[in-house]
């Protein structure tokens, strides 16, 4: 028997069985404490692999209605969240982009141009999905990406040693999750969090004209930009290491993209399910630049009818309609094609966003904000740094979302009892909860990464926790730097 496996194992709930019975004996905060055993125990398991992690991930679908935290018909909607759908609708596509070879015809693309060494690929990679992650949802653009990823990684890991084949695919993986997120940072339209605080920003100071899509870029983007390069140096200097020296023959994939022919009727239909796909998925939400908004189509739905999942089913379900000429009888895609969707991280999701939603019901994220109160009297800098660190800290557990919507408000009361302007308070706030680079369920990007079971826990939560860290730095620091020069005073 493995003793210390065994220990591993009992920790989680003895742990977190003390906390829920001794945190806090008093009585008005015994639901809360109840959800940090929860939060503990699953971490724990999660952080450890004391059991697989799709296992633990069905610990909230029995704790929490147990634990009298959030009842059974709640949380078993939170393992079917839409967000579910659009991992599902994208593998559905990158299937039929893999089954008629489209990944290895873009890939070798890729790869005659930027294929030198596995630097100048990791940097590619990141420098694409950073981009395209500035204007499309994150989750989307990793779904996108990540069959060209694989199909990259295929390319290369022929001429390379087992080591430096797991290395490599560790960088990519990580550096397509870490740049999307980090993407989303840098405009006002790249994630929900910047457009929730958009928002509120208007509705608590509707008089402040300052904040708009160029101001924001001002000062986003530099953030994001410095901490895409942290991540890429780290990444390189973690994984690629010695292999960087490696030197790759560009010729030899421009013959074997040749050796792939014509185009065919597939390949055709199945770019354009994809680039179709991409375009609704950019364009359903409206953008606002300064005074100027590019129409989004999802406004003639009711809101919240038509998500980025909606789209990705949709366009999934065509696949399966659309007949094939290679094959005949056959349609591009059939359902034997995706019986291999990974259902471990649906439940991976799931288990995710039950717990986000066991720390809305316990209270716990309140809790957690109002621990904010003590630093209202401390120097702008320990203020700002708590604040990024408290977000950060929910984020990783809780839903982004979630957590700026809730110390938003927060701010705006430390906003008055500290003087300090309003934008120096919640811009950094706001860039924190875009944080979250430790764990799988962290954010949806990197359980997509770790979906594909060539990412240890191990390696995500040692390169995430120095990505928060210097995050949390270098957001603070350049807001510091830069709001004064951007918004004045």
């Amino acid at each position: 028997m493995n003793w210390n496996k065994q220990i591993t194992l009992v920790i989680g709930p003895v742990v977190g069985i003390l906390l829920m019975l001794y945190g806090n004996l008093d009585a008005s905060h015994a639901t809360i404490w109840r959800m940090i055993g929860v939060v503990f125990w699953v971490a724990w398991w999660w952080m450890t692999e004391a059991v697989n992690l799709a296992v633990t991930s069905l610990l909230p679908f029995v704790l929490l209605p147990i634990l009298g935290i959030v009842d059974s018909k709640t949380v078993a909607e939170k393992y079917f969240d839409q967000i579910i759908f659009l991992f599902i609708g994208g593998f559905m596509i990158s299937y039929a982009i893999e089954k008629w070879n489209l990944h290895q015809r873009l890939s070798l693309s890729i790869l005659m141009r930027l294929g030198k060494n596995p630097s100048y690929i990791l940097a590619a990679v990141m420098g694409t999905t950073f981009f395209i992650s500035m204007w499309m949802s994150n989750t989307a653009t990793v779904m996108m990406l990540i069959t060209a990823v694989l199909a990259i990684y295929n390319a290369m890991k022929d001429r390379l040693t087992e080591a430096e084949s797991r290395n490599i695919a560790t960088a990519l993986l990580l550096g397509l999750a870490y740049s999307a997120s980090l993407g989303g940072m840098a405009t006002l339209v790249g994630t929900p969090t910047n457009l929730i605080f958009y928002s509120k920003f208007g509705e608590f100071y509707p008089d402040n004209e300052q904040l708009t899509f160029t101001s924001w870029l001002a000062v986003g983007f530099p953030v994001a930009l410095c901490l895409l390069v942290f991540n890429f140096l780290v990444l390189r200097y973690r994984y690629i290491g010695a292999s960087a020296k490696l030197e790759f023959d560009r010729r030899m994939f421009a013959t074997a993209y040749e050796d792939l022919g014509k185009f065919s009727y597939e390949e055709k239909i199945v770019t354009a399910i994809s680039a179709t796909t991409a375009l609704l998925w950019f364009t359903r939400s409206p953008i606002k630049i300064g005074s100027y908004s590019l129409f989004g189509w999802g406004s003639w739905f009711p809101k919240d009818f038509v998500q980025d999942s909606t789209v990705a089913i949709a366009m999934a379900l065509l696949l399966f309609l659309i007949p094939s000429k290679q094959r005949a009888g056959e349609r591009i895609l059939h359902w034997s094609d995706v019986q291999r969707l990974p259902f471990g991280i649906v439940l991976l999701f799931g288990g995710g966003f039950a717990l986000a939603k066991g720390f809305e019901v316990s209270g716990l994220d309140r809790y957690l904000a109002q621990q904010l109160d003590f630093l209202h009297q401390a120097p702008p800098i320990l203020l700002l740094l708590g604040v990024a660190a408290m977000v950060c800290i929910i984020s990783e557990l809780a839903s982004n979302v979630a957590s700026i919507q809730l110390v938003l408000p927060i701010l705006k009361a430390l906003q008055i009892t500290t003087g300090l302007p309003p934008i120096l308070l919640m811009m950094p706030a706001t860039l924190a909860a875009s944080l979250g680079f430790m764990l799988p369920v962290a954010t949806a990007p990197n359980t997509i990464v770790f979906g594909t079971g060539l990412v240890e826990l191990k390696a995500m939560y040692r390169v995430g926790f120095w990505l928060d860290v210097m995050g949390i730095i270098l957001i603070i620091g350049l807001s510091m730097l830069l709001i004064p020069l951007v918004f004045g005073g």
